[in-house]
């Protein structure tokens, strides 16, 4: 009896992905949740497991192929002592054959990783007269992915294949100083779906300030006590995810979507962080940020941090967000307006912090003041929400002692 091995799930507006690697080949025996592929998708790069124990027969999606959810990859004979199928065991008998020219081994990647380039980075390092040890993996075990030419590409470690029917140069002496790079999966998705919130949502954005002289003093006073008790630093994620739920528990409305002529109003948190990454910005998410304390919040964001730079994050990590927190401020920014994440009606954006003169009780004093920017969606959050939800923000972060005791 042969079992069916298919694409999986591959999370929110992912649709298809590409073969990156198979860790297995015909006539190998596998056991249940063994790795047998690895996919390469928009977001991550993930892992295909074998659903039972047995020989994988059949072989039906080549390495570098692009195949949609749900698409048939492999067959597997239940029981190890099952053969392969005819036709496979055909190919394979004649790939061994003494007359075959055996392919050269792939180079291990820059960094001493034994696990050969997917075969997408390999063609482009082949066109680009690249060598794989000039480039760094980010894959599983430092596998080096399609991503990681380009980056190589278009930091100038080897020149990009002069691509056909280019768009020609503002003029020919500038024509030599112009480098074309093709644009990564991940970056061409961001660039999709930021687009499509512009053209889909009323999009407008809110502003006001937070002093956030209270946090901090907060953060002073307990920080080597509270990494101490946790085993986490105390940063102002926490803060800010914890005043964000608050709010949303109070407006809704900004943390709801709309689904055709319906509203989805949400009753739970799940609060996306975004997060910047050599390959570009990613949006893990906190789920049911609500319903966990600082100290869980924190941990949370680190591991999630860790995976993004890592490229380890998972499609459970990236699904099902409902409002999303972007930090600018770690960058510098000192004021912006956040583009919404699709499907979601609000974001929030965070910024530098930076000393300012302010009118207090009658006298001039400095603070440490943050510039905060909510951009929502028009058509379901009404202004009057909008700025509401915002002052609630600025409320609990002034008077952190709120979040404590849930007013």
């Amino acid at each position: 009896m042969a079992t069916e091995v298919r694409v999986p799930t591959l999370g929110e507006s992912v649709s298809e992905a590409t073969i990156g690697t198979w860790l297995k080949k015909v006539g190998d025996t596998v056991k249940v949740d063994e790795p047998l592929v690895e996919l390469e998708t928009d977001k991550v790069s993930i892992e295909v497991p074998s659903p039972v124990s047995g020989t994988l027969s059949e072989i039906l999606a080549k390495d570098g192929e692009t195949v949609e959810v749900n698409a048939l990859l492999a067959q597997i004979a239940e029981g190890e002592g099952a053969a392969p199928a005819k036709s496979e065991a055909k190919t394979e008998a004649k790939s061994e054959a003494p007359a075959a020219k055996a392919e050269a081994p792939a180079a291990p990647a820059k960094g001493g990783s034994d696990m050969p380039a997917a075969p997408s980075a390999q063609k482009l390092m082949a066109e680009n007269k690249i060598d794989a040890g000039d480039v760094s993996g980010s894959g599983k075990r430092g596998q080096v992915l399609k991503g990681d030419v380009l980056d190589a590409i278009g930091k100038g470690s080897a020149p990009a294949a002069a691509p056909a029917a280019a768009r020609p140069a503002s003029s020919e002496d500038d024509a030599p100083r112009e480098e074309r790079v093709k644009m990564t999966r991940l970056r061409q998705t961001i660039a999709r779906r930021l687009k499509e919130a512009q053209n889909t949502a009323a999009m407008l954005t809110t502003y006001n300030e937070v002093d956030m002289s209270a946090v901090m003093d907060l953060r002073s006073r307990y920080k080597d006590l509270f990494e101490k008790k946790h085993g986490v630093k105390l940063g102002f994620m926490g803060f800010f995810t914890k005043a964000v739920t608050h709010a949303l528990k109070e407006i809704p409305a900004v943390n709801a979507e709309i689904d055709g002529t319906e509203i989805i109003y949400k009753n739970y948190c799940h609060v996306g962080v975004a997060v910047g990454t050599d390959k570009g910005l990613v949006v893990p998410v906190v789920r049911d940020a609500d319903q966990m304390g600082i100290a869980d919040i924190e941990k949370e964001i680190g591991r999630l941090g860790r995976a993004a730079r890592d490229g380890e994050l998972s499609m459970a990590d990236m699904q099902g967000g409902t409002f999303t927190i972007s930090n600018g401020g770690v960058y510098g920014s000192l004021m912006s307006s956040p583009i919404l994440n699709s499907p979601q009606s609000g974001i929030l954006g965070m910024h530098k912090i930076q000393e300012r003169p302010m009118a207090v009780g009658g006298q001039v004093v400095i603070r440490p003041m943050m510039y905060l920017a909510l951009s929502y969606d028009h058509r379901i959050v009404d202004g009057k929400e909008a700025v509401t939800f915002l002052v609630r923000v600025k409320d609990s972060l002034e008077d952190p002692e709120r979040l404590v005791l849930d007013l």
